[in-house]
């Protein structure tokens, strides 16, 4: 028999809410098998089976908060459910002399009657844990001590059917409990009446939705945030994008997007303005001398923000690839700890979802934050002569000013837009 545990997730993590089960009570799994997924403040994660065996017990529900290292399952042997039963069976049948006995006895009230007795009972273990998940639920409901429910099982666990059973006895037992009206069940929710006769959906927040906001509350309280913001003309990118794209997408096998152009533009203003590739720890201050660069990407449990690690070593194809390639864990829920862990500074695109101009908050304790968004046809003064269409982009650099003064924020903002106005640049200063 084994114990499947919540692994360790990571320093900065220490519990989890168990998602969802992938297998239930005497399944035969094999090693590697996915048990069950595990939503943490970051990311979800599949809890594999060790080894080849037989689920005896589902020791927590879906929606439970766990710790790591707590038991969640047990994992019996894969024999064990075929030498239990016939272990019940001769259990079984040595009790029938007893339940004919039980038959001639004197008769009993009619209301003792009412209620079969269980056959071959035994007493219940102390520990609530061995009861399955629908037991525990229900015994809840009924009020009943699991410590008084008797079980028909042979290993001792109490099962629904158990306290279904007890829950007869009880009833027939107590003509006044039997009169008494049900208990209601426990409103959805604490602002329920506050809608009454008004059609609502009142959900339970993940975890992660949950820490998306504790966090961001925490940024705009712990930071001196500002914003700053500027505009970029686009022409000279998507020119070198429509003459270069085709080729690039059939040497790489990846699209040649923007944000290969965004990310280089930001490494080469960090190593300009280096305190914007800076975090405060106490009071001191840690200025890094590596570029791993956030990406926020929207996935359906809320934002994540995963990293693209020494992005200044990488060319325009590897930082594309890196990217679609997180993207596409985030999407489905694939990303582990190390892929969120460490970002020195985070580029969000409001852009995709056609928004024109926002202010991003800080991804703590990173103290910069670079925002684009979405590239618009507009009127632009060439120079003092010429008006011409043109596409482009504003953004906007929200940073710490506890550790960055204005002016520097300012001029970072202005060398990004120079690098990106001038691509060739990049190559350069990147």
């Amino acid at each position: 028999m084994a114990e499947i545990k919540v692994p360790d997730l990571g320093d900065s993590i220490t519990e989890g809410t168990l998602h969802k089960w992938h297998v239930k009570q005497g399944d035969a799994v094999k090693q590697g098998d996915v048990l069950a997924e595990l939503e943490t403040d970051k990311v979800n994660l599949e809890i594999a089976a060790d080894e080849d065996g037989v689920i005896e017990q589902l020791v927590r529900e879906e929606g439970e908060n766990v710790l790591v290292g707590e038991v969640i399952a047990i994992l019996g042997a894969g024999g064990s459910s075929a030498s239990a039963a016939p272990a019940a069976s001769s259990e079984s049948a040595s009790a029938e002399p007893q339940v004919a006995a039980a038959v001639e006895a004197p008769a009993k009230p009619a209301a003792a009657q009412a209620a079969a007795p269980v056959p071959a009972a035994v007493p219940a273990p102390d520990k609530d844990t061995y009861a399955t998940p629908g037991a525990r639920r229900l015994a809840r409901e009924q009020g009943l001590d699991l410590k008084s429910v008797q079980t028909r099982d042979p290993l001792g666990r109490v099962t629904q059917d158990d306290v279904e059973a007890q829950a007869r006895v009880r009833t027939a037992g107590t003509p006044s409990q039997a009169a008494a009206p049900a208990p209601q069940a426990p409103k959805a929710s604490a602002y329920t009446d506050q809608f009454a006769g008004k059609a609502v959906d009142i959900q339970k927040m993940s975890r992660r939705r949950q820490t998306i906001a504790k966090r961001l509350v925490e940024a705009q309280q712990t930071a001196a945030m500002l914003t700053t913001f500027n505009e970029v003309d686009m022409t000279a990118i998507m020119d070198v994008r429509k003459r270069r794209k085709d080729r690039f997408k059939e040497k790489y096998e990846v699209n040649l997007g923007f944000m290969s152009f965004f990310t280089k533009a930001v490494i080469g203003a960090l190593k300009a303005y280096p305190l914007l590739n800076a975090e405060i720890a106490g009071d001191e201050l840690i200025v890094k001398k590596f570029y791993d660069i956030g990406i926020a990407v929207s996935a359906k449990e809320g934002l994540v923000v995963p990293v693209v690690r020494d992005a200044d070593r990488l060319g325009f194809a590897e930082i594309e690839k890196e990217i679609v390639e997180l993207a596409n864990k985030a999407r489905n829920n694939s990303l582990s700890i190390s892929d969120l862990q460490g970002g020195t500074f985070t580029i969000t695109n409001g852009g995709v979802f056609g928004s024109l101009l926002s202010t991003p908050i800080l991804n703590a304790p990173q103290v910069g934050i670079l925002g684009m968004h979405k590239i618009q046809m507009r009127p632009v003064g060439v120079d003092n002569e010429r008006i011409e269409l043109r596409p482009m982009m504003y953004i906007a650099l929200s940073y710490d000013h506890r550790i960055v003064d204005g002016a520097e924020a300012v001029s970072f903002l202005v060398k990004v837009k120079e690098l990106l106005e001038d691509p060739e640049s990049l190559l350069l200063e990147s």
